[in-house]
């Protein structure tokens, strides 16, 4: 697949794709990324690819034209009888998440336009966007960190990428484990500052192993993303099992807290 970013600042992405274990994805072609610095495409002295904002506000807006070359030259060098989508990240876009993740992870690329300033020329978004994606109910300076993360989240979904294939499909929000948190994680030594590894995981009995783990995630859901649950709940993720579990938990937090409670008194 093949990525191609649009952004003032190509250098911001260097440590990206020379550190880290999914710089696999780019040195080996799996994922082909390609800079385009609108400025290359813009006219004058000055190269300016910006101007102030039409009715007044502070900041400025980039310009549309400048955008416009830059994304024709691209065009031109993709050669795609389908052009590929182009994608502005922008607080009004749909959040990014796993499913939309798996989605890119499948595709052939895209276009991704980063974005500075107090944002893009409206008409050149209504022009030529095709998607926007956001990262969060908040703003960021540029474009570039959000168009790193989906890259990233790509990148070691590609086949050959992670040292385990099937790694990924054990992460959080992943449909393996129905949407949900993943299960916390233990390593050497056995005891630490006084805090033993729980001993289902040293059992040896892989499914007691496997049902502490998933009654450890539908907690941790529980806990701390309770809209998680209840999709899985909705579609019908959640076992007779799985319940039970939920609500022998809901039952020792809440004795653990009226217990608390009391000692205060």
């Amino acid at each position: 697949m093949r990525f191609d970013i649009i952004t003032l600042f190509p250098e911001l992405f260097a440590p990206l794709l020379t550190s880290g274990i999914t710089r696999r994805a780019y040195e080996s072609g799996l994922v082909d990324v390609h800079f385009w610095n609108p400025r290359d495409h813009a006219e004058g002295n000055y190269r300016r690819v910006d101007d102030r904002s039409f009715g007044g506000g502070p900041g400025m807006v980039m310009l549309a034209e400048p955008l416009f070359k830059c994304l024709t030259a691209i065009r031109a060098d993709r050669q795609e009888e389908t052009p590929a989508p182009l994608v502005l990240f922008s607080p009004v876009g749909r959040a990014l998440n796993h499913s939309l993740v798996a989605q890119w992870s499948a595709s052939a690329g895209a276009v991704l336009l980063c974005g500075r300033y107090e944002g893009v020329d409206q008409r050149f978004i209504d022009q030529y966007v095709d998607q926007q994606i956001s990262l969060g109910d908040f703003v960021l300076s540029g474009g570039e960190i959000a168009a790193m993360a989906l890259l990233d989240a790509v990148a070691r979904l590609q086949p050959g990428v992670l040292n385990d294939e099937g790694s990924h499909q054990l992460d959080s929000f992943n449909p393996a484990l129905d949407g949900l948190l993943d299960s916390p994680h233990y390593t050497r030594p056995e005891v630490w500052q006084g805090h033993a590894v729980p001993p289902e995981l040293m059992s040896g009995h892989h499914a007691h192993i496997e049902r502490w783990r998933r009654e450890q995630s539908l907690i941790l859901t529980a806990m701390h993303r309770p809209e998680l649950l209840d999709q899985a709940r909705q579609l019908g993720k959640l076992s007779r099992q799985d319940e039970a579990s939920l609500q022998r938990s809901k039952t020792s937090l809440t004795s653990s807290a009226q217990s608390a409670a009391t000692k205060k008194l």
